[in-house]
């Protein structure tokens, strides 16, 4: 989409830039023509996209550019997600979503920020941008609006796992309180919690009685989701067609439908990948070198990306050196890596960015991995 809109776009050709600073409550927009001219601000209701056609009207009637000439906005990425890129696409605008951590700022202590100031130089980088300036910031990859929906069912997952887990320690720790301990087969029978005795033999107080009845509810409750959750997945995986990215995923030992079904979601397929440098930049795990004068150090693996991605593909490294011993990403990570606990961890993070390249190729090429193993039919 990017690179289309550069060919489009001719040195001499008028062109509108818009520049939104989005609020919960009103929006503020920068309307420019090109770097030389002074930006129009004008602030419009949330949501109120007929007044931003006003805006851009009047932007048209007092700027040098013709009633005719195209628009192109700009808008962070933020709480609001997509969904107005697409009612920007729909009117016909050249519209970027850009990355908020990408864009550059005065390193002063106490600089001045205003949405009229950051308006105003967002759309003065639009322009930037927009005549051929390279790493002016970083752009988002909007979703297609099937792929964005399919995501919140692993991120639900991820989510009820987690209250799972917190739910599960926190009854634990109630009962270490008072001194007794009930094992995870006991408390599956109904109204465990009165038969419980502490250190003394003696029934838990009431209060904590209720309090461990309505954690155990919400705990049940929990697990009832995440048992829908993972049907409908184990559904989908075994309706997809045998030739299919999540099809091919789950035939490889050591990929379970939950971690397949994350991949996807969060871009294997489609975000429409060209090369493996694009696979490990939305993957990160990156080396972060400090080099300046005489100074040479590393600071550690790079924390950038996206993070959802980065958690399944850790697991699943350490599951393809268990399921996969005889693959070439095996050898190569106890070649390199075996010598130790710590080089382990350390080698573990390579693993995982080159073990997410491999799996890019299998899902979406059908190229296997050297020495990988498909689960018996």
């Amino acid at each position: 989409m990017i690179a289309a809109i550069r060919s489009e776009l001719s040195v001499v050709e008028p062109v509108v830039y818009v520049a939104f600073e989005l609020g919960k409550k009103s929006w503020t927009l920068a309307v420019t023509s090109g770097m030389a001219v002074t930006p129009l601000v004008r602030t419009v209701r949330a949501g109120d996209f007929a007044a931003v056609e006003r805006v851009i009207g009047e932007a048209r009637q007092r700027l040098p550019v013709p009633a005719t000439a195209r628009v192109m906005s700009c808008y962070e990425a933020g709480r609001d997600g997509f969904w107005i890129h697409r009612a920007l696409d729909a009117r016909g605008y050249a519209n970027r979503v850009v990355d908020s951590a990408s864009i550059e700022v005065n390193r002063r202590a106490r600089r001045r920020k205003t949405d009229r100031i950051d308006a105003r130089k967002l759309v003065t980088m639009l322009v930037r941008v927009s005549s051929g300036e390279r790493h002016v910031w970083s752009e988002v990859h909007v979703p297609p609006t099937a792929a964005e929906a399919a995501r919140h069912v692993s991120r639900e997952r991820t989510a009820l796992t987690k209250e799972r887990t917190r739910l599960t320690n926190q009854i634990t720790s109630w009962l270490a309180t008072c001194g007794c301990a009930v094992s995870a087969r006991a408390r599956r029978r109904p109204d465990w919690w009165t038969t419980v005795r502490d250190w003394a033999g003696a029934a838990l107080p009431a209060t904590l009685q209720a309090r461990l009845a309505r954690a155990t509810a919400r705990l049940m409750l929990v697990t009832e989701q995440l048992a829908t959750i993972d049907a409908a997945q184990e559904a989908a995986r075994r309706a997809a067609a045998p030739e299919s990215a999540q099809a091919r995923l789950v035939q490889l030992k050591g990929v379970a439908t939950t971690s397949a079904a994350i991949l996807l979601e969060e871009g294997l397929e489609w975000r429409r990948f060209q090369n493996r440098r694009q696979v490990g930049g939305l993957l990160g795990f990156t080396p972060t070198p400090h080099d300046s004068g005489t100074v040479r150090r590393e600071q550690g693996i790079s924390r950038a990306g996206n993070s959802r991605l980065q958690s399944v593909m850790v697991q699943l490294a350490w599951g393809w050196v268990h399921w996969q011993p005889h693959s070439a990403l095996t050898r190569w990570y106890r070649e390199r890596f075996g010598s130790g606990p710590r080089a382990r961890r350390i080698g573990i993070v390579a693993l995982a960015r080159k073990l997410c390249i491999a799996l890019w190729r299998w899902a979406t090429a059908g190229v296997l991995p050297t020495g990988a193993i498909l689960k018996a039919a």
